[in-house]
């Protein structure tokens, strides 16, 4: 090994001699004493027994004594074991060699394609865009979705939302997005997840293909502090590239395993649980990772997109109701769609992109109002016409909707290897609900 990269390797584990000792352990929390810390210090914990070795980071202190939530599981450590302080912090290698890998949240490649070349060293947690730093959204980010493009517009910056219950097709989604995303650069966290998703998701939603692309990966079986920093990481990744000027796709899977993780450690330490056993802590920690996202003068963008688990399709659910209130938009799936056969299920009416009338043409804005108020009519009127009550001529622009409803459900529908053009998807729209260009 050369002697420049052995002493960057030396110098990026830079340990303390001095070292405190395990005095307490259980299944999520080690309690050390003997050294003087702070809250998020990054520690190694060594067996003296087996020379076992993991890290952890301290999550409150107690006068001497300090708890320590590890990264890893506590089986083979024991009273008496040592505790190092590591001096770096949070810091991970982030560079261009990342694009086209599947690595943990610490930077480690789990896809045997051999170690990163040409990093630097990143912090993992940062500050979000100052508000005043913060650049206006005012152009269009396509996905390549037929509905979100047309009806639910996307800006450069944006944080959105995608609401779903289990098994109603979010990766499906998700797989079109990044596939379809008019982005340099797209980053993927696989948050909570079962393992065999990860290569399911590689190769059937984006066909093997991971050009200009980072996967971070924290699956189920990880610690909760794993699942925690993997969504910080992955964010840390797409700054990286943000600040060099390039525009972002930042895609996570999902927010409400992330909450899950931090409600673990939280109820480990003793905070008190709040709605559905979430402490105060889960719910602070959803603006500090979302909030990093968006556009900045001067630098490029990250357009974020954050997967949110709905338990029972319950919109009410604390973590759902606390992300639509931090995000600028939602696209909610819908089971019902999904049984009717419509994918991707994207339900129009109870979606939004808070943006959109801010990005699109005064024309294409006429056509989206149209057809979410032709679409409201047929909703409402479904059961009478289903029944033959409805006599035609009573009303004119129902007339209009059930004339244009397979049209209309043909637009909303889209195979998952198709990705539409924006012009295009605008072009069919406008024709559809019957505007000219003015």
């Amino acid at each position: 090994m050369p002697f420049k990269s052995l002493k960057d390797k030396i110098s990026s584990k830079n340990y303390s001699v001095a070292f405190g000792e395990v005095v307490k352990i259980n299944a999520t929390i080690i309690t050390a004493t003997g050294l003087k810390v702070s809250i998020s210090d990054m520690v190694k914990i060594v067996s003296t027994d087996t020379a076992q070795e993991t890290f952890g980071m301290v999550t409150e202190i107690d006068g001497s004594t300090f708890f320590i939530t590890p990264f890893s599981f506590v089986e083979g450590f024991c009273s008496g074991d040592r505790v190092f302080l590591d001096q770096t912090g949070m810091n991970i290698p982030v560079g261009a060699s990342l694009l086209g890998r599947v690595v943990d949240p610490f930077m480690r490649p789990i896809d045997g394609k051999g170690a990163l070349t040409e990093t630097t060293l990143s912090p993992i947690i940062k500050a979000p865009i100052a508000a005043m730093k913060r650049g206006m959204i005012d152009e269009v980010f396509s996905v390549g979705v037929k509905s979100i493009d047309g009806l639910l517009t996307c800006g450069k910056g944006q944080k959105l939302g995608i609401f779903a219950g289990s098994g109603v097709g979010k990766s499906t989604l998700m797989g079109m997005i990044v596939r379809g995303a008019d982005a340099p650069i797209k980053v993927v966290a696989l948050i909570g997840e079962r393992g065999r998703e990860v290569p399911e998701f590689i190769e059937k939603n984006l066909g093997g293909n991971l050009e200009n692309t980072v996967i971070v990966v924290a699956t189920s079986d990880d610690s909760p502090l794993m699942r925690k920093y993997g969504a910080f990481a992955a964010m840390s990744v797409a700054e990286y590239f943000k600040d060099q000027g390039i525009d972002v796709l930042f895609i996570m899977d999902s927010v409400t395993r992330f909450a899950m993780a931090q409600r673990e450690i939280g109820l480990a330490l003793g905070e008190p649980p709040t709605s559905k056993g979430y402490p105060p802590s889960s719910l602070t920690l959803l603006p500090q990772l979302m909030e990093r996202a968006g556009k900045e003068d001067g630098k490029g963008s990250i357009t974020a997109f954050f997967t949110v688990l709905i338990e029972g399709d319950d919109m009410s659910d604390p973590i759902a109701d606390q992300s639509r209130s931090i995000l600028d938009g939602h696209i909610v799936l819908s089971r019902e769609l999904t049984d009717f056969g419509i994918y991707p299920p994207i339900h129009i009416l109870n979606s939004a992109s808070r943006v959109m009338n801010d990005i699109i043409t005064k024309d294409h804005l006429k056509a989206v109002l149209k057809f979410r108020r032709l679409y409201t009519l047929l909703k409402e009127n479904e059961v009478l016409i289903r029944i033959g009550a409805y006599t035609k001529g009573s009303d004119k622009e129902l007339d209009e909707a059930i004339d244009k409803k397979e049209i209309m459900q043909e637009f909303l529908s889209q195979n998952s290897q198709v990705q539409n053009e924006f012009n295009d998807t605008v072009a069919t729209l406008m024709t559809i609900m019957g505007i000219k260009n003015s």
